[in-house]
């Protein structure tokens, strides 16, 4: 028994050491969990914001196209009332489901500012739809889209902590503008 007595302490060392050793390989993995799984749902939302964007980008450039057709517009590939509808139809439906992800993932902020450029492409939409021939309030409604735009960016890089990125407004040759 003595015996036993005298090794008890070394047993017991052993038994502390092995608890000790579980509990920081536990927490180590729970932490790297938390990370991974911060990591991708960061991924998922940077994707279901960029996804977003480029959806609406692609109703906005159909909506230069259209408003060229107007006249409103100097891109140089316009099309018609009739070529524009299905196009827009299409666009619209392709866009909703990324619209959905953007209110799952997104932050408040986020969402608020791309609700509000997505109002401004309806508002332009409208303008369109009603045949209008007005380059200063088609050039109103644009510069209302590239503010919500880059808004809608901003807060994206906010929430992301990005880096402040390039606003997107370049200076257009003396030709080229209405």
């Amino acid at each position: 028994m003595s015996a036993f007595i005298q090794q008890l302490p070394a047993l017991i060392g052993v038994v502390i050491g092995a608890l000790g050793s579980y509990v920081v390989v536990v927490r180590g993995d729970r932490a790297r969990f938390r990370r991974e799984q911060a990591a991708r749902w960061e991924e998922r939302r940077y994707a279901a914001y960029a996804d977003w964007a480029r959806s609406l980008k692609q109703t906005v450039t159909l909506n230069y196209r259209l408003a060229a057709h107007f006249g409103n517009d100097p891109h140089p590939h316009p099309l018609s009332p009739e070529e524009a509808k299905p196009l827009l139809a299409e666009a619209q439906t392709a866009r909703d489901p990324h619209g959905e992800a953007l209110i799952l993932l997104g932050s408040p902020r986020v969402v608020e500012k791309g609700r509000e450029w997505v109002v401004t492409v309806l508002e332009m939409e409208a303008f369109l739809r009603e045949g209008r021939r007005d380059p200063g309030g088609w050039q109103v409604l644009l510069d209302r889209q590239r503010a919500g735009r880059e808004a809608y960016y901003a807060a994206v890089r906010q929430d992301l902590a990005l880096p402040p990125g390039h606003s997107a407004r370049w200076p257009l040759p003396p030709a080229a503008r209405p």
